[in-house]
């Protein structure tokens, strides 16, 4: 057997198995819930949700974002130059002269951030019509106070909840498994091995604040459990791909809709981090330094992460 297919099968086991033990840890782990913690144990959890939003700030920004936008610049170039030389007979210089400058990548980012917030509008308009308009109105303003850490128990959202948490986890699937397609496509041990331990580095830090934000949200142990274990799947998946396909040239069209598609992902990602996750840990004005702190932690971490990444 080989060295290069054993090492990606090891990477494909170290991948699942470590992602499960970060996304299950504060789901089965009694001192993660919230809902008896008092005193110093409630004040440490809430610090620790701000760090897990910090994280989740650097995996959209530093990571997902950044790799989307040079993914679909370098893709959409090629493709346009692609097409006008073999069109029209040019040569390759005059099809990149003919290149329009153009921020895609933005443009796709935004496509997805705006097509989450037209399921959001979708769905809140299904529930008002639904529920009424006051329970929508009292989650709107005041639900800080509500997802804050005030003692008093959390309004239960019939729509925004349950629909951003699936969109964090779509997004974060389809990033996962691009990431295990970059891990499959390398084509030396040394180079998948240092791909394999900057994924793992990044993706348990972002795997344990995604099973922290569901023990946060009141999701199910069972549910949690399913979540994170489908969530742990997508980067072996597409590991076995890259498996499937180092040995022959992916075409430029499917490369295209590969950026594409991690683009749109970023998006949305970026949607549920700012609307969501952001506004949730730091609705509570205390200690509002500490919060600063720990999301200024999580984000200097993920981008520290973002060297080797």
């Amino acid at each position: 057997m080989e060295v290069l297919p054993g090492v990606k099968i090891g990477c494909v086991l170290a991948l699942l198995v470590f992602t499960l033990g970060c996304g299950l840890t504060p789901i089965y782990v009694k001192w993660f819930q919230t809902d008896a913690a008092t005193g110093h144990h409630h004040r440490v959890l809430s610090l620790l949700g701000c760090t897990s939003a910090g994280v989740f700030l650097g995996a959209g920004l530093m990571h997902m974002t950044a790799e989307a936008l040079e993914g679909i610049e370098s893709e959409i170039q090629k493709f346009v130059v692609q097409n006008s030389t073999g069109s029209k007979g040019n040569s390759s210089r005059d099809a990149a002269a003919s290149y329009v400058e153009y921020p895609y990548g933005e443009l796709v980012i935004s496509l997805g951030f705006f097509f989450v917030f037209l399921l959001e509008s979708l769905a809140l308009q299904c529930c008002h019509g639904a529920a009424g308009g006051s329970t929508v109105q009292e989650e709107e303003w005041g639900g800080t106070h509500a997802f804050g850490f005030h003692k008093h128990p959390p309004i239960p959202s019939p729509s925004r909840g349950p629909l951003r948490a699936l969109i964090l986890l779509l997004s974060l699937s389809f990033h996962s498994v691009f990431e295990g397609l970059a891990v499959g496509l390398q084509a030396t041990v040394a180079a998948t091995v240092q791909l394999c331990v900057a994924v793992l580095a990044h993706k348990g830090l972002v795997v344990f604040s995604v099973g922290l934000r569901l023990v946060k949200i009141g999701t199910g142990p069972r549910w949690a459990t399913f979540c994170i274990l489908s969530l742990a799947l997508m980067s072996p998946v597409g590991l076995a791909l890259g498996l499937t396909v180092a040995g022959g040239a992916s075409g430029q069209a499917q490369e295209l809709a590969q950026a594409i598609l991690e683009g749109i992902a970023a998006g949305t990602f970026l949607y549920v981090t700012f609307l969501e996750i952001l506004p949730r840990e730091l609705a509570c004005p205390e200690a509002p330094l500490a919060k600063y702190g720990c999301v200024a932690a999580g984000f200097a971490f993920m981008a520290l992460i973002a060297l080797w990444a």
